[in-house]
């Protein structure tokens, strides 16, 4: 069976993240929910994570990023750092399917199980097969307007939406 990634952006602005997910999962050419929570806060609510991919993969990995997390202290990247290696080299982890963003009012990261973690050049980053929409319709609203982050958010995965099968328009947005 194929399943059909989603859509998860993020963008900060003036010490402020957020991240925004959709709701639909698809499993081949049938939509499966229409209101599944892809985002959740962590350490305190003090970080931001969305993920995209295999639900059950995704979950796992989110919960041993916390942990991370943990160890760290809330030290975001040093966690990111920490938690990239051992996706990468361990022997279960690394056959997950999944991709991360993960976000607080310092840094925006994305984090794969191939070792990357990549930090956006501007303050916008996206993951899941209707990413490359929203962070095109968020660059432009960042580029172009005074609009919060929650804001753009709001606006740039309901552009995907409109335009990207596997996104509706049952859209989540948290902020710090």
């Amino acid at each position: 069976m194929e399943m059909h990634a989603t859509t998860i952006c993020a963008v900060t602005r003036d010490g402020k993240v957020a991240i925004a997910g959709d709701g639909q999962v698809t499993l081949e050419s049938t939509i499966m929910k229409g209101t599944a929570r892809k985002i959740r806060r962590i350490y305190d609510d003090k970080i931001l994570v969305g993920f995209a991919g295999s639900v059950a993969d995704a979950q796992t990995l989110a919960d041993k990023f916390e942990t991370k997390v943990k160890e760290s202290h809330g030290n975001l990247k040093r966690a990111v750092i920490e938690f990239a290696k051992e996706w990468r080299t361990d022997r279960i982890l690394r056959r997950l399917e999944a991709l991360l963003i993960v976000g607080n009012a310092e840094h925006l990261l994305v984090v794969s199980g191939g070792g990357e973690v990549i930090e956006p050049d501007e303050g916008v980053a996206a993951i899941g097969s209707g990413g490359a929409y929203a962070a095109a319709a968020a660059k432009a609203l960042l580029r172009n307007t005074d609009l919060s982050p929650r804001d753009i958010l709001e606006k740039a995965l309901n552009i995907a939406a409109d335009l990207w099968v596997y996104t509706n328009h049952n859209i989540t947005v948290d902020e710090l």
